[in-house]
């Protein structure tokens, strides 16, 4: 729930333009059983394409990097992670009107996790600090092409637009004092290292209630880290997250940059999704609760 609000939507993505973009393209796979995904977010529209590949087309203009940077970057970060991640099979391109890089990769089974199975377990936490570690020692390399990190402070504007949207329902009062002290943070002084973007529950996967892997890579970056710390405050309880930050290491200014992120998201998602989707009003309210708590 990292991106701002989406503009450039395409509306007309359906089963059958993705059989015709498929078999058109990938003309090996051609046949296969496609089955939409009810609960795909709100970057993709996502397809099983028979029993071991998923397809997924971008709805949105800010998602239409995603295809190519998945299938760049995972291959090499995959042998350094200690859970399972995806593995791109091919990058398709526009066609019959679909406008955008789409992709075809190879499916990973599992549950998306939730809070109800993940928030107390200290397992988890420590396994979510781990992935993020062996993620920040792998080498960033030079060629950093569409990897630059967003800074907090471009949030600013929406952010607190959002803070006023929301005043009422959160306090506006606690969510300034926070977004200001994220703002305020000293910044990541440290070489820049790997982060994933867009770290919450409905990107990682569960196997027989343990993490087994993490997906969507599309925010994919170098820089500073804070901002995968928002799963802290999508996924956590206050006990485990004290765990999660102690197995991370993470000091006092990015915990403080992390907390901001995970308000700044949150709101975002909040004010452009909630009215619209009980699931996000649920989960965002937690997200934002979570941050002012700490």
């Amino acid at each position: 729930m990292t991106t701002e609000r989406t503009v450039g939507i395409h509306p007309a993505i359906d089963t059958a333009l993705v059989r015709r973009l498929v078999d058109t393209q990938f003309p090996q796979w051609a046949g296969l059983p496609l089955k939409p995904l009810d609960r795909a977010g709100s970057d993709h529209v996502i397809h099983r394409l028979g029993e071991r590949l998923s397809v997924r087309l971008p709805r949105h203009a800010g998602a239409i990097g995603q295809a190519r940077k998945e299938s760049v970057w995972l291959p090499r970060l995959a042998p350094r992670l200690p859970l399972a991640v995806p593995v791109p099979m091919g990058v398709g391109e526009p066609d019959f009107g679909y406008p955008w890089p789409w992709a075809v990769s190879r499916w990973l089974d599992g549950e998306v996790a939730t809070v109800e199975g993940l928030a107390d377990s200290a397992e988890a936490a420590v396994g979510l600090a781990g992935f993020l570690a062996a993620l920040q020692r792998a080498e960033p390399g030079e060629d950093r092409d569409g990897l630059t990190a967003q800074p907090l402070v471009d949030r600013d504007g929406a952010t607190r637009a959002a803070i006023a949207e929301a005043d009422g329902t959160f306090d506006a009062a606690a969510m300034t004092e926070l977004w200001d002290a994220a703002l305020g943070a000293p910044g990541w002084d440290r070489p820049p290292v790997w982060f994933h973007g867009d770290l919450h529950t409905g990107n990682l996967l569960t196997t027989d209630g343990r993490l087994s892997a993490v997906i969507d890579f599309g925010g994919l970056g170098v820089g500073d880290p804070s901002c995968d710390l928002t799963i802290a405050f999508t996924l956590m309880s206050a006990g485990t997250r004290a765990v999660f930050r102690e197995a991370l290491g993470v000091d006092e200014a990015t915990w403080t940059r992390g907390r901001g992120w995970a308000l700044a998201t949150g709101l975002n998602a909040y004010t452009s999704y909630a009215a619209d989707d009980p699931r996000i009003a649920v989960q965002t309210t937690r997200q934002i609760t979570e941050a002012l708590i700490g």
